[in-house]
């Protein structure tokens, strides 16, 4: 295996790690925190909501902005690191 493949295999790897933690917190916030643990998360108050509440109307919006900004930041770090970035 030649270097060249070697550094592909790895940013790919790098990719792919990035795009499981992404998918986990998504499933998390979306399905966990607005459907699964609602029911616990109901007894704590957020601005007069309960945070289950909160979470599935606007709280998981804003963790999805967040995330975008975060993926897009540890992305380009990944290229970076790989020698792909288009800077």
């Amino acid at each position: 295996m030649s270097n060249e493949e070697s550094n592909a295999k790895a940013y790919w790897s790098a990719t792919l790690r990035l795009l499981t933690i992404v998918l986990v917190i998504w499933a998390l916030v979306s399905y966990g925190a607005g459907i699964l643990f609602a029911p616990v998360l109901n007894n704590i108050h957020l601005g007069g909501y309960p945070l289950g509440f909160w979470f599935a109307q606007q709280g998981s919006i804003y963790i999805f902005i967040a995330l975008i900004f975060w993926y897009a930041k540890k992305m380009s770090d990944i290229d970076r690191k790989f020698g792909m970035s288009e800077d």
